[in-house]
């Protein structure tokens, strides 16, 4: 009998030694967006991104070569564990955002955060993952506030405001060289933390570029009509106005323009509400030659890029956009980072997100890579000018970067 029992202790002891050292399981990560309210296009689209992002880390897709995690089913050094998305919606409030994240933390157990897309709800989300010691990875929100706060739980990926006003300033340098006249620029930006921040840069990088801000006119974005502002625009005359807009507002503004006439040269849109699922249905026809931001292109047949828009359009019936790609690559940086900290622990997936370097043939972003600093903001972050020429945005500076040509002026509603 003793023989027995010994000999039942040495199979179980060797069978424990043969499993892997992480059961499979799964891994909650909660989804702070928009899902109502005048953003929710935007914030269904980001999560739509994100769902993609899961299914290429869950399930095996080799013909993505080169992305973290993409070649093999779920994440190896947990045993293969999947990973599950856990929405909340914040509707576009900061007080919302806040006891959404303290939910998602306290209750559902999430491991870490991705949001927020409005930079004023990034700002107060971030700060309750911090408190919880939690790791909050934003892909989208650039106010500059959001990782200036000497936290050591928060990330982020996305290119920022200051990155963005120097990048439109090098735009219109070239631009003036080329023979054009861009001396003069108004800004208009909603007057939360992401449009306040933006235009504060715009305005100090316009300075050192020496190009004249003719007018700030900051709004509230939830006007329902903007006559008196684009009136104020019209009586200023700058060369180039940019727009810094969530999507109501920036296709509000795109119709008042055409009621009364008035279309600068050229419009610069921030992203945002210029990069929205909506934008170019609803006001595409009248707002031809609109530049944008983005770090995103569908790129060649055969290359990542291009596969990855096929699934996304797949599922949603319509291309990527900049801000839901953006999403979709803070997602796919975070599990990334997850399964380099192979553990759930939130000071080990802290570590490894501190520990990130990630390459461009790493990513599907045409960032310059991933790596954050002690703040948290990745310092390898990029962005390029895109212009709408028919129903889609065409990547057009830098040169190097560019698929088509300027058109300057942009023709609005002009044939």
């Amino acid at each position: 009998m003793e023989k027995k029992s010994c000999f039942l202790c040495v199979t179980l002891l060797a069978l424990a030694l043969a499993a892997p050292a992480h059961a499979a399981k799964t891994v909650k990560i909660g989804l702070l967006y928009p899902l109502s309210g005048n953003a929710a296009a935007a914030g269904k689209s980001a999560v739509q991104a994100i769902e993609v992002g899961a299914d290429i880390v869950n399930n095996a897709h080799p013909e993505l070569k080169g992305i973290p995690l993409a070649a093999t089913a779920g994440l190896p050094r947990l045993g293969g564990a999947k990973i599950v998305l856990d929405v909340a919606d914040h509707q576009g409030n900061p007080s919302i955002g806040q006891s959404q994240t303290l939910r998602l933390i306290t209750q559902d157990k999430v491991v870490a955060l991705l949001g927020a897309y409005q930079s004023n709800v990034a700002f107060a989300a971030t700060a309750v993952s911090e408190r919880y010691g939690i790791p909050f990875v934003v892909g989208d929100s650039v106010a500059a506030n959001i990782t200036g706060r000497g936290f050591k739980w928060v990330f982020r990926t996305t290119p920022i405001a200051s990155d963005f006003g120097r990048n439109y300033m090098e735009f219109l340098g070239d631009m003036k060289k080329a023979g054009r006249k861009a001396d003069t620029i108004a800004i208009v930006n909603e007057n939360t933390d992401y449009g306040t921040s933006v235009a504060q840069s715009l305005i100090e990088q316009a300075k050192k570029a020496g190009i004249k801000v003719v007018a700030q006119i900051p709004y509230n974005a939830n006007s329902t009509d903007v006559t008196a502002q684009v009136l104020q625009l019209k009586a200023k005359n700058p060369d180039v106005v940019i727009f810094v807009s969530y999507t109501s507002d920036a296709i509000l503004y795109m119709k008042t323009m055409k009621n009364l006439d008035y279309m600068p040269s050229m419009i610069i849109g921030d992203d945002s509400g210029f990069s929205d699922p909506s934008f170019i249905p609803a006001v595409g026809p009248i707002a031809q030659g609109v530049m944008n931001r983005s770090a995103w292109a569908i790129g060649k047949p055969g290359s990542n890029t291009y596969k990855i828009n096929a699934m996304f359009k797949k599922k949603t019936g319509r291309d990527l956009d900049d801000t839901s790609g953006r999403s979709m690559e803070a997602f796919l940086v975070l599990a990334d980072a997850i399964n380099r900290a192979g553990s759930t622990a939130p000071k080990k997936i802290r570590a490894a997100l501190r520990a990130t370097d990630l390459k461009p043939s790493q990513l599907m972003m045409g960032y310059h890579g991933v790596k954050f600093d002690k703040t948290g903001q990745n310092i390898l972050a990029a962005t390029y000018l895109v212009q709408l020429q028919g129903k889609e945005y065409k990547a057009v500076w830098p040169s190097k970067s560019a698929v088509a040509k300027l058109e300057w002026p942009m023709k609005g509603w002009k044939k």
